[in-house]
């Protein structure tokens, strides 16, 4: 696939040209800061763009910021983001997506691992670092609040049923379906930053739960 890298550490760069070229990818640019990541992409169209979170002018959230942009300019691209230290502002209008990574640096060093990652976003799936579905979720333990009814839904809305749907299932009316959705929201604290994105963290919530 055509790649594009991302990142103000040139060392750290080399290393993913080098990682991605030998697993039989092109690397069609490698930028520096957010500015030019937003240039090169526009210019190269490329298949998926590695992104440092942390980039120039200010060396904050630059890349994270950066993406959004791209997001919405280029909808269809795929975006693995990097980083040191998780960043959850601008990733749950990510996440929600598709086509979205987001693993720490360190990861990078399980070379299988991380070659699969680049993988499955590209082709339009994801890959979230553990400690970064951690900090997207509500605290551990508040899930244990909802109830049984709530549970239930919150299962449907897992397998991608809408509220409609759910309403049909459990036969419920779809106000008592969006009243418990409320509810859910509330006890998990996801705060509302739009429905299908509180809904995705109601989701990754309910199977990060499931895996304990």
């Amino acid at each position: 696939m055509r790649v594009l890298v991302a990142d103000d550490s040139v060392l750290f760069r080399e290393g993913l040209v080098r990682l991605l070229t030998e697993a039989g990818h092109d690397v069609v640019a490698q930028v520096g800061d957010a500015d030019a990541l937003v240039r090169e992409v526009d210019a190269q169209t490329p298949d998926l763009a590695v992104i440092d979170v942390r980039m120039p002018p200010t060396m904050t959230d630059d890349g994270a910021r950066a993406a959004r942009r791209l997001r919405e300019d280029h909808p269809s691209l795929p975006m693995m983001l990097l980083s040191q230290h998780v960043e959850t502002r601008h990733s749950v209008a990510l996440v929600a997506g598709g086509g979205f990574g987001y693993l720490l640096k360190d990861r990078v060093l399980r070379v299988d691992d991380f070659l699969d990652a680049v993988r499955r976003v590209a082709s339009g799936g994801s890959a979230l670092d553990p400690e970064v579905v951690g900090a997207l979720l509500a605290p551990p333990g508040r899930w244990r609040a909802l109830t049984a009814r709530e549970n239930e839904v919150l299962a449907l809305v897992a397998e991608g049923q809408s509220n409609a749907a759910i309403a049909g299932r459990l036969r419920l009316a779809e106000r008592t379906v969006e009243s418990h959705m409320r509810s859910i929201f509330g006890k998990l604290a996801i705060a509302d930053t739009g429905e299908h994105h509180r809904r995705v963290l109601a989701v990754l919530a309910y199977l990060a739960a499931r895996r304990r």
